[in-house]
């Protein structure tokens, strides 16, 4: 297990769907053999995109069974790969390194590793792939014909078991002295993922009330709610451009709202518009512009989160539907094959 063997892992974290690319400065490296001992990188370069047994794991590397076991359980207390328990089994698969082992390393984010993630996120050019964005719960209300996998509340209620976990993004930046003024425990996490959330103490269980309660709060505080780009969600995040790696991504492109998955735009009705501007300092991506007499979507950035409609004191804004959008995949793995073909994984 030499020096080869952090190269090898990042090779294995590029091959999946959220990208681990190589960098002249060497950057990733240093990122991986922080979270990796040498040990646990040999282990995660044999570990699939799929859950399995301890079995199949240690018989593919010609491992004592008890002493894999041991290994993997460790590994994925500290986020650096999944656990999934049903009944009295338990499996183990890869993470991606984002979204995955990043989000995970929240308990051990300090500031060399927050000042080495602050080099490396702008290169993890997929990440946005594996999001979309839904409308927040006012601009909901407002808007007919809404798809269920489009409705926040009526996702949020269809789940069972839910945990919240501070944003990694938001305490990544505080490190590195840029402290924002919204509020940290805004990650929402349901299912299978919560469940391993809590498990591992990096997130604490609420009630579905309690999760319903954050999404008010993330309008109220202008976050752009970003799930996992599936009908069947696992996690909910809610986003600002000064601190989320996703919105930084996209905000530096010429037309983010070709670059994630959104089923609407903002529209402002000319007529009824007062030019306040009260949509400009709530829009999180710069896709609105103040006109000569009422105020502009530019459609080429519009990534139709809605925070601009329930304040706008005239109701000059409506969401509309976007051309040509499919439903997104129905869930997670969907997701990644889907990913992976395009990128020809």
């Amino acid at each position: 297990m030499g020096e080869d063997t952090y190269e090898r892992l990042r090779e294995h974290l590029d091959s999946f769907p959220g990208g681990c690319p190589e960098t002249e400065s060497g950057v990733e490296i240093k990122i991986l053999k922080k979270l990796f001992t040498p040990q646990e990188a040999e282990m995660a370069i044999y570990l699939i995109l799929g859950p399995e047994p301890v079995s199949a794991i240690a018989g593919r590397l010609g491992m004592e069974e008890l002493k894999a076991a041991e290994l993997l359980e460790s590994m994925a207390k500290k986020g650096l790969i999944y656990r999934i328990r049903a009944r009295e089994d338990v499996f183990y698969m890869a993470n991606m390194f984002v979204i995955g082992i990043y989000e995970f390393s929240i308990n051990i984010l300090d500031r060399e590793l927050a000042e080495m993630m602050e080099e490396y996120l702008p290169r993890l050019t997929r990440v946005p792939k594996q999001v979309r964005v839904v409308p927040v719960g006012a601009a909901v209300d407002t808007t007919p014909s809404i798809a269920s996998y489009d409705s926040v509340r009526e996702l949020v209620r269809s789940q069972k078991v839910a945990a919240v976990a501070p944003c990694i993004c938001r305490k990544e930046k505080g490190l590195l002295g840029h402290d924002c003024s919204r509020p940290l425990e805004t990650c929402l996490i349901f299912g299978m993922a919560a469940q391993y959330y809590i498990e591992n103490g990096i997130g604490r269980e609420i009630t579905i009330e309690e999760a319903l309660d954050v999404l008010n709060l993330a309008e109220e505080s202008a976050l752009v709610l970003m799930p996992n780009n599936a009908a069947d969600i696992m996690n909910i995040c809610c986003c600002c451009s000064c601190c989320c790696g996703v919105l930084r991504v996209l905000s530096s492109l010429e037309r983010p709202a070709d670059e994630v998955q959104t089923t609407f735009q903002a529209s402002i009705d000319p007529d009824l518009c007062a030019a306040c501007g009260t949509c400009i300092e709530r829009c999180q991506i710069e896709a609105i512009n103040e006109g000569d007499v009422f105020m502009e979507v530019d459609k080429a950035r519009c990534i139709g989160c809605g925070l601009c409609l329930p304040t706008c004191p005239e109701e000059a804004i409506s969401l509309v539907q976007r051309t040509g959008v499919e439903p997104p995949p129905s869930n997670i793995v969907e997701t990644r094959m889907k990913i992976s073909q395009e990128l020809g994984l």
